[in-house]
């Protein structure tokens, strides 16, 4: 129901949320220690990962870690189905312009300061020059890994 009411916000009810440059993204949990440690369990929850500033700083990043352009935000909905967000604004475009989470759990840019819902909807923009344009947040798979892992991001 809310997605019908925000589908014409975002123009041609088409969502765009390709805007970024091809990066690579590879982030794996071996164990379920490692999820509980660094990765996310309840609803509502999130955690920015950026390999170059080493956020978190004690996650154990391999040379095979990638982040993808901006970072990740990895995420779980409101119903507790985890996914993974670019943290790069798609409206600005650049790796280091990054939404952040508010306490209200929308994520903003800093810049443009347009607002994206992590938690409901899939990083679809609620305000701002994104949701004028109908950018959303790149988005990542979360799932379990081929090879044994826990669960990776990719």
């Amino acid at each position: 129901m809310v997605l019908a009411l925000l589908l014409p916000l975002i123009g041609c009810d088409r969502l765009d949320n390709r805007r970024l440059p091809l990066a690579n993204v590879h982030l794996v949990f071996y164990t379920q220690a490692d999820w509980v440690t660094y990765g996310v369990s309840g609803a509502r929850q999130s955690r920015a990962f950026i390999r170059e500033q080493r956020v978190p700083k004690n996650y154990p990043y391999t040379a095979d870690s990638y982040t993808g352009f901006g970072g990740i935000l990895l995420c779980s909905t409101d119903i507790g189905d985890f996914v993974a967000y670019d943290m790069a604004c798609p409206v600005e475009c650049r790796a280091d312009v990054r939404v952040a989470v508010g306490d209200d759990g929308i994520a903003e840019c800093p810049k443009c300061h347009s607002r994206f819902d992590i938690f409901s909807l899939p990083g679809y923009p609620v305000a701002g020059e994104a949701a004028e344009r109908g950018y959303g947040l790149q988005t990542y798979r979360v799932g379990p890994g081929a090879g044994g892992e826990y669960m990776v991001v990719y």
